[in-house]
């Protein structure tokens, strides 16, 4: 077990988070982030290796997050949350949590590809936008980051 996966569930009410298995988060990536695409669009070279974090609300996972890891360097990728469960707090949950278990392994810099979209939610935690927006699959995107350890 990785000390990704011995940090304690975050709880609130009926919802636990906890890493899930990378397929497991194919579903909730592919019906929320690229439902145009084929479900393997949402597949990420290193998924076999990264920690994937579900929340779970009465059982349901209704929210999925994978983080790859190089040398001190976490990145976000592929954060969804079901519609129906979007605005509720859930997301922001999944990363304080994941952004505490990366504090307690040494990482220096936590860093994601945000849609333009979600800029102001990855503010609220300390995240900032670094060079122009960009273009992915016709979506503009800002590359976010925050310093995690002195």
């Amino acid at each position: 077990m990785d000390i990704l996966e011995a940090d304690s569930p975050l709880s609130d009410a009926n919802m636990n988070v906890q890493t899930i298995q990378w397929e497991d988060a194919l579903p909730i990536r592919h019906r929320v982030l690229w439902p145009s695409k084929p479900p393997l669009f949402c597949k990420v070279d290193g998924d076999e290796t990264a920690t994937h974090y579900g929340a779970y609300i009465d059982g349901e996972l209704v929210s999925v997050a994978s983080i790859y890891i190089e040398g001190k360097t976490a990145r976000l990728r592929k954060f969804a949350t079901l519609p129906h469960f979007q605005n509720k707090g859930i997301g922001s949950q999944v990363i304080a949590h994941i952004m505490k278990a990366l504090n307690v392994i040494g990482i220096n810099y936590f860093w994601c590809d945000a849609r333009e979209s979600a800029v102001s939610f990855y503010q609220r935690f300390g995240m900032q936008t670094l060079g122009e927006p960009f273009i992915k699959s016709g979506i503009p995107y800002y590359k976010m980051e925050i310093r995690l350890t002195q």
